[in-house]
């Protein structure tokens, strides 16, 4: 059998942390979240907390460009602007990512959650690509109930971590993690509970590997 590789994207509240982790242990396979900046950290011989701050992350200027860019609908290809210093070191930190998201990939396999692994694994022969999503109020509610804070912190962080993804994928790979012609399966985490989630994904993926 290939070994089972499963992308998933999800923007704050859709459960990306709750779903992923509960896949990879119905299907027996790694988890991996936190542990591509401790690799990519390793690899490119620089502190953890140096390559956190890079994890999905991009210079403060051009997340600001890049929000106004996907809310005003400009078109894909678009230059993006910013300190070229700056853009340089996130062009390592990125590179170092997709390195270890291909060895994951093709090594033991694993649920990988975030970091456009949909993007950097379309070629892949039998990674299944998910997305999970929902109607702003119902990951806003979702987000509050597990989380334990205010509506208004859930509020705050659900506005500056859905820019700064899209910015990410938008600067990086000219997509938009919304586009649903980039997933296998999408599915609305606000109408389904996260055990038949799972389920769905689970069985796609086996499917999917074959």
């Amino acid at each position: 059998m290939a070994t089972q590789v499963v992308t998933i994207s999800a923007p704050f509240g859709a459960g990306g942390s709750v779903i992923g982790p509960a896949v990879a242990d119905r299907l027996g396979i790694p988890f991996v979240d936190r542990a591509i900046p401790a690799a990519v950290a390793k690899d490119l011989a620089v502190p953890l907390d140096r390559a956190l701050s890079h994890d999905q992350q991009l210079p403060t200027g051009i997340v600001r460009i890049l929000s106004k860019m996907a809310n005003s609908m400009v078109p894909y290809g678009t230059t993006p602007l910013g300190p070229a210093t700056d853009t340089d070191e996130e062009d390592v930190f990125r590179a170092g990512t997709e390195k270890v998201i291909h060895e994951v990939a093709d090594q033991t396999g694993g649920v990988i959650l975030g970091r456009a692994a949909a993007l950097v694994l379309a070629r892949h022969p039998t990674a299944l690509h998910v997305r999970l999503q929902g109607p702003k109020a119902a990951r806003l509610a979702r987000a509050v109930g597990r989380e334990g804070i205010s509506s208004e912190a859930a509020a705050k962080l659900m506005e500056d971590s859905d820019k700064a993804r899209v910015a990410y994928v938008k600067h990086f790979y000219r997509a938009d993690p919304y586009d649903a012609r980039l997933y296998h399966l999408v599915i609305d985490t606000s109408v389904l509970p996260d055990d038949v989630c799972v389920d769905l994904i689970a069985t796609a993926a086996r499917a999917r590997a074959g």
